[in-house]
């Protein structure tokens, strides 16, 4: 896998899926810090590589540009000396240094363009590395209260479905109807001593009833 391709794969990584498949989530964000600190400096080496070859591109281009130069002198010295032949020979020399300096140049142009590219590349890599690593106790602690919530309401749930609670429920209508059972018979028994002071209050009433009509009755006699 190419140094590219491999930022990119982890550029694109996502840590939230990764956390809902793992069964320890600050297990598995570790591992993949600590992978990605390997990619990393797997990538800077090879960043490194593309540089020294960038480089060296450059060297042999400017070596030929160079000698092209000096191969032109040398023509321009032969013709001065009247030698045609060595000042063709020169001129030889001097268009294959040219030649190569232009591959060279073109080569060097690519390589350019590539550690440009490799450069961003790491830096996206880099900045992600660090927001991993500023996120993951947040998102260990965002996992872990989802799980909490997710255990609670499974428990409950199971409470409301499971036969002790049905009991309890049923035990809660019993207390009931028999705090009911007992208002009724206090209520009976309130009504049956409030009886009982009302005949006694109808046997006061008759007995003065009596006597009044006793008195009267002497009263008229008299």
């Amino acid at each position: 896998m190419g140094v590219l391709e491999r930022i990119s794969r982890l550029i694109r990584s996502n840590i939230n899926d990764l956390l809902d498949r793992a069964e320890d989530p600050e297990k598995i964000l570790q591992q993949l810090i600590t992978d990605m600190q390997q990619d990393l400096r797997e990538a800077k080496i090879q960043v490194a590589s593309a540089i020294r070859e960038q480089k060296k591109l450059e060297t042999l281009y400017q070596e030929n540009l160079a000698m092209a130069d000096v191969w032109e002198k040398r023509a321009i010295s032969a013709i001065k000396d009247q030698n045609d032949y060595l000042a063709k020979e020169a001129l030889k020399r001097k268009r294959d240094c040219e030649q190569l300096a232009n591959e060279y140049k073109t080569q060097l142009d690519d390589q350019t363009k590539s550690v440009q590219s490799l450069k961003t590349g790491l830096a996206e890599l880099e900045a992600k590395l660090s927001d991993a690593k500023r996120r993951k106790d947040l998102l260990v602690a965002r996992q872990k209260r989802a799980q909490a919530q997710k255990t609670i309401s499974q428990t409950m749930n199971g409470i409301s479905r499971s036969s002790a609670f049905s009991a309890l429920e049923r035990i809660e209508r019993k207390v009931r109807d028999a705090e009911v059972e007992a208002q009724a018979f206090e209520e009976l028994k309130k009504d049956s001593l409030e009886a009982k002071f009302a005949d006694l209050e109808n046997d006061d009433i008759n007995l003065e009833l009596a006597k009044l009509k006793d008195k009267i009755s002497k009263q008229e006699t008299n």
